[in-house]
């Protein structure tokens, strides 16, 4: 399925500490489900919270997949996009505690917060609901 993605078109994994530092990604959004192989981003991030040059929030939202059944998101959003991390936290109470479905307008308003742009958005959402609408899920 990866090899359907167009050139240009890619993740901010792994690159969302540059990207925020060189201004160009507004909201990076993480959670403690990491791979026992990955550093948790907070140890990159949080001098940069100290120094100001990034705000941080977080949420714990229930969970069931996990042990003790809550996970816990938090975010960095650079000076002045405040309201950013204040919408998508809205927005994640919303799917986990009020149990709203996802729609395309909510991936594609997710992924405007977060700095994706708008081509990556469409190949993220065109993706994301052809895979929940194959009949072997």
């Amino acid at each position: 399925m990866e090899d359907d993605i167009p050139e240009g078109i890619g993740p901010h994994e792994g690159r969302e500490l540059a990207l925020m530092l060189a201004g160009t990604k507004p909201l990076a959004k993480f959670n403690d489900d990491l791979p026992p192989e990955m550093e948790p981003p907070e140890l990159s991030f949080d001098p940069h919270v100290d120094a100001g040059r990034f705000i941080k929030g977080e949420i714990v939202l229930p969970f069931r997949r996990l042990p003790g059944g809550t996970l816990r998101y938090y975010f960095y959003a650079l000076p002045g996009e405040a309201w950013r991390m204040a919408r998508m936290i809205e927005i994640m109470r919303a799917l986990f505690i009020d149990r709203v479905p996802t729609t395309p307008e909510l991936e594609t308003e997710m992924g405007r917060l977060l700095g994706y742009d708008e081509a990556d958005i469409k190949v993220f959402v065109d993706r994301f609901f052809a895979d929940r609408r194959r009949p072997d899920r």
